[in-house]
């Protein structure tokens, strides 16, 4: 049975080989070949991609990232459309779902609506929910640099609390929305803020996200 986390990945590696290796995405600094050399060695190099959050060990994965960058764009694309090595942790369904459903949606969107003229996708309630499900386990990792207190609240009323304090900015919007938001994008996110109109602007262009 196919599974969110493989859905996103395939679409995430259709959209890096229609735009090709020099195309914008929403990450600061990186072109598609980068961001494409950054899910490859998150995936198949552990060694190397622990320094995405132990500071010490962010100069080896800069160093590793760039010589995968180096290789040729089409050999990554399909490093992450056939997935991780067999014997990788990530090649376990629960932990490919677990780990890659919300990494691969993000980086797909990424690239989407680093484009012009892009649109939300229209997602079935089942993916909304699972973002939600994510989104709301890690809220306060994602509100914890805030800087105001931070609610995260679906159109159906079910809530998220990211960051506690006052004043208080609450964000609308559906699962997928919300978690682009937190997650940094927030220019980009498809969401209503609630707030005083200073706090609001705080948020805006706060540094959100893991």
């Amino acid at each position: 049975m196919s599974t969110h986390a493989k859905r996103e990945r395939l679409l995430l590696a259709d959209l890096l080989e229609t735009h090709g290796p020099e195309a914008p995405t929403l990450c600061e600094g990186w072109r598609t070949r980068d961001l494409a050399a950054h899910v490859v060695v998150r995936e198949r190099r552990g060694d190397a991609a622990g320094g995405l959050v132990i500071k010490p060990l962010a100069a080896r994965l800069e160093r590793v990232q760039s010589e995968f960058a180096a290789k040729p764009y089409d050999e990554l694309v399909q490093l992450i459309r056939t997935g991780p090595p067999r014997l990788s942790p990530f090649a376990l369904k629960q932990v490919d779902e677990a780990a890659n459903t919300v990494e691969f949606f993000i980086h797909a969107e990424d690239v989407r609506r680093a484009q012009p003229e892009w649109s939300p996708r229209e997602l079935d309630p089942v993916f909304q929910d699972a973002l939600w499900r994510r989104l709301e386990t890690a809220a306060r990792l994602y509100g914890r640099k805030a800087p105001t207190g931070l609610v995260l609240r679906r159109p159906d009323g079910q809530t998220a609390v990211a960051r506690r304090g006052t004043p208080v900015v609450t964000a609308v919007g559906e699962p997928s929305e919300l978690l682009l938001f937190a997650s940094g994008r927030q220019e980009q996110a498809k969401v209503e803020l609630d707030g005083e109109q200073a706090a609001v602007d705080r948020v805006r262009t706060a540094r959100l996200g893991l």
